[in-house]
């Protein structure tokens, strides 16, 4: 019987860190760009949304087309990675230009919806037993490469902010390469290619089950990314330049961690309840706003720690359940229209926190995003009930 190599797994994990490194690569160098071309804070929802955008485009004409089935899903990634990349430097070069910055965000939004997925799809060829464990990793590297761009930030901060995007380019393509020449064609073939289950998709609604898990991810959705546009906002009232960069990169961060451990709790405690949990930290941590904005630094960064943990964690969870509840034929259906609804959600959320943050303070505005676990919470009610009742 031949085993898997040890080393396919963590490259996968290393590839999806670097690919995803893209995501928030201008929002990293925001307040630089907001100094040199004069603007305004909402502008970086904009720009947000419209990598969403390209996302969620990407995401369909993948899954219409069955590209990743079609073809070498290593190929795929490598290409995806390459252009995601050249299309960071696309947006370098014609930074100038708003509409241009729109129009390239958007292209490597779609990109990467062969990078992430991708990732994911060529894990669980590999481990076909084994994705629940492998999951958690593969969504922490995720959180912790759209993290990486303030990292690179506070890192060279003594250089030109453009600096930030060549090396997220340079990071994405090295990811591309270092999967495509160190992990082997799956030992697992390939399904064959399968047009998206149009029919199937009422299991969205008509499973209890189905439906409870997708619209607890809604409601995740609602929070996650605004969160994560908002952190450098709700820093500045305490830091800048390096100091700002680090803290937003170990924020948004260690959202990682919440994926890894939650993973390995969910083996005891189930999914559902994992991601019942940190739904009401992180709703929690939604209501407290008003007062922790103004505490102590230490309490505030606490705070926004264990915020980041728990409103990235229950991620994997999701997907998770979701697999586990729709019929077999039509889970990839499934989780296509729930990830480009989900990203739709998004965008919605951005653009609405992002354009009311100019006009209103964030201790009035962030208990809203609470809404989002809210809605899971009540949502999720018949997968975590239904855990307390065996217990």
């Amino acid at each position: 019987m031949t085993h898997t190599p040890r080393h396919v797994l963590p490259v996968i994990v290393l590839a999806q860190f670097a690919g995803t490194s893209l995501w928030f690569a201008i929002n990293a160098v925001m307040p630089d760009l907001q100094r040199q071309m004069g603007w305004a804070a909402s502008d970086v929802g904009r720009l947000t949304s419209a990598l969403q955008l390209g996302f969620i485009a990407g995401t369909l004409v993948f899954a219409v087309l069955t590209i990743a089935d079609r073809y070498s899903s290593r190929r795929v990634f490598l290409m995806c990675s390459l252009a995601g990349a050249l299309c960071t430097l696309g947006a370098l070069f014609q930074v100038e230009s708003f509409s241009a910055l729109l129009f390239w965000r958007a292209c490597t939004g779609f990109f990467l919806a062969g990078i992430y997925p991708v990732g994911m799809k060529i894990a669980a060829q590999w481990f076909p037993k084994g994705l629940g464990v492998a999951l958690g990793w593969l969504v922490g590297a995720l959180v912790l490469g759209s993290a990486s761009a303030h990292g690179i930030r506070a890192l060279t901060t003594d250089l030109p902010w453009s600096s930030v995007m060549l090396s997220v380019a340079g990071l994405a393509a090295l990811g591309g390469l270092m999967l495509y020449v160190c992990v082997p064609e799956p030992l697992q073939k390939p399904s064959q290619a399968k047009q998206l289950q149009w029919r199937a998709l009422a299991v969205v609604w008509t499973d209890r089950r189905v439906r409870s898990s997708v619209l607890g991810y809604f409601g995740h959705m609602w929070e996650l990314y605004t969160l994560w546009v908002l952190v450098p906002l709700i820093l500045a009232t305490r830091f800048e330049g390096t100091q700002l960069s680090l803290a937003a990169f170990a924020v948004i961060g260690v959202g990682s961690l919440g994926c890894i451990v939650g993973g390995f709790l969910a083996q005891r405690l189930g999914s559902a309840w994992v991601a019942t949990l940190q739904l009401i930290l992180s709703g929690l941590c939604c209501v407290l706003a008003p007062w922790l904005l103004d505490a102590p630094l230490e309490w505030m960064m606490v705070w926004l720690m264990v915020w980041g943990v728990t409103a990235a964690g229950d991620s994997p969870q999701f997907s998770t359940l979701t697999a586990s509840n729709a019929p077999p034929q039509a889970v990839g259906s499934v989780l296509t229209l729930t990830n480009s609804i989900g990203f739709g959600i998004s965008i919605v959320s951005i653009e609405l926190f992002t354009s009311l943050s100019a006009s209103n303070n964030l201790g009035s505005l962030l208990p809203w995003l609470g809404v989002g676990p809210l809605l899971g919470i009540w949502a999720m009610r018949p997968l975590w009930s239904k855990y307390l009742l065996l217990n």
